[in-house]
């Protein structure tokens, strides 16, 4: 529970909807959160909609990626199991009909995106770690 980056993802139904592992490294946490539906871009969604989290570890460093369902996506698709070693890029998951994947990051993480920019995925580095 410390102080962490946030860098939000709003997929349309139109957009691609793979998600992909930020890093490489080991999954330590992975848990599927019952919830609402309500639009993605409101701020509650990431906590209260229905979700998938994942915790993914490299040497100190975590990451936690939130797979968040919305008003019309509402099933979460997640292909990881903890202990399992991943790959960066590497195919996570999806989610049906888009809506939103949350990054969060160690401060001091320098962001190469913009707000409002399209990224996309495989292709897009979002952030450098520190």
């Amino acid at each position: 529970k410390d102080k962490r980056l946030q860098v939000s993802v709003f997929m349309s139904p139109a957009n691609v909807h793979v998600n992909r592992n930020p890093i490489s490294g080991e999954v330590i946490y992975n848990q599927y959160h019952k919830g609402k539906y309500l639009v993605a871009w409101n701020p509650k969604s990431s906590t209260e909609n229905e979700r998938h989290s994942v915790v993914v570890k490299k040497g100190t460093t975590e990451i936690l990626v939130k797979q968040i369902a919305g008003a019309v996506a509402k099933r979460i698709i997640n292909y990881l199991e903890v202990g399992q070693k991943v790959t960066q890029g590497q195919e996570m998951g999806f989610i049906k009909f888009g809506s939103r994947v949350d990054l969060l990051l160690p401060l001091g993480t320098k962001l190469n995106v913009q707000l409002n920019e399209v990224v996309k995925g495989g292709v897009t580095v979002i952030a450098t770690l520190p």
